[in-house]
């Protein structure tokens, strides 16, 4: 299993270089590289100039640190057929930068819209049918989490969905800051990673507030939400035990489940991700925290 660190906070305060070398210092051996203005620019073409390529690479070299994932995030889901066109157009730049820095695991999102699921939902499909050929052939993972704000926010639906491929290039994602949104607020950590099962190749490290609970969030204006359309959705990616996540029962059932073991045809180990958004002030401090927790948790360390 790897553990890997997301570091989309740090990127927005320092140069490649310097957040390579900050997780270093944090005990990490991976680096989950979430959307780069330089690199992997959210819905838009991803860049990865040679200056930049030669600096990631120079610093991975100089740290021994590695690259377990990109993330990914592009219209692929519409709803609108040219928004889908562009996104499969950077999907397959997004595939030849991994394929190039050696990574063989890309983590994405649906990324629809909530306000046009069948339509999302259409699309999604018509674009995995262009991009598995591909994904297979430079033997690539892609991994699908459910998102709040997606066409899909359930962890069982999405699950399914990416059943309905049977391939082993296409696996599940769980992220923990999600919890509530997978469904509907009940929060069954237990059910939902079961159900996921061999699919589980990922796991998203980071606590969040239960927004079905009464006074959890005061929103403005009052009727939010409760129109027919979802307006705004609400999550954090809080240190844990700082939220309402259960993470005693994450963890007892990843053991349970073997999850640190598990065995996948691609892309190698299996991935857990500190996924801290929130307060990067104080990432010197709850970052290696939690990597030494789940060191201690998973690996009897």
């Amino acid at each position: 299993m790897k553990i890997a660190c997301d570091v989309d906070v740090l990127a927005k305060e320092m140069s490649v270089s310097d957040y390579v070398r900050v997780v270093a210092d944090w005990g990490f051996k991976y680096i989950e590289q979430s959307p780069h203005i330089r690199i992997n620019p959210i819905y838009k073409h991803p860049l990865f100039s040679r200056d930049c390529e030669k600096e990631y690479k120079k610093a991975l070299a100089e740290t021994g640190l590695e690259i377990s994932s990109f993330i990914g995030i592009y219209r692929w889901s519409g709803p609108t057929e040219e928004e889908r066109r562009m996104a499969v157009a950077n999907w397959r730049r997004l595939v030849e930068i991994a394929v190039n820095m050696g990574v063989g695991v890309i983590n994405t999102e649906l990324s629809g819209s909530p306000n046009d699921e069948n339509m999302c939902n259409g699309m999604w499909y018509r674009s995995m049918d262009e991009l598995l050929p591909l994904f297979e052939k430079e033997n690539i993972r892609v991994e699908i989490q459910a998102h709040p704000f997606d066409f899909c926010e359930f962890n069982d639906e999405t699950v399914d969905m990416v059943d309905s491929y049977r391939s082993d290039n296409v696996t599940y994602v769980y992220s923990s800051a999600h919890t509530f949104y997978y469904d509907n607020g009940i929060g069954d950590v237990r059910h939902m990673l079961e159900y996921a099962g061999d699919r589980l190749s990922h796991v998203l490290i980071a606590d969040s507030f239960n927004h079905k609970l009464n006074y959890r969030y005061i929103q403005n204006p009052s009727w939010l939400n409760k129109r027919g359309k979802v307006d705004a959705t609400v999550h954090q990616h809080l240190p844990m035990d700082e939220g309402d996540v259960d993470f005693e029962v994450l963890f007892e059932t990843l053991r349970d489940t073997g999850f640190a073991n598990r065995q996948l045809k691609i892309g190698g180990e299996p991935i857990i991700c500190v996924s801290y958004f929130g307060f990067p002030e104080r990432m010197d401090e709850t970052a290696p925290k939690a990597r030494e927790r789940i060191e201690r948790e998973l690996l009897n360390r």
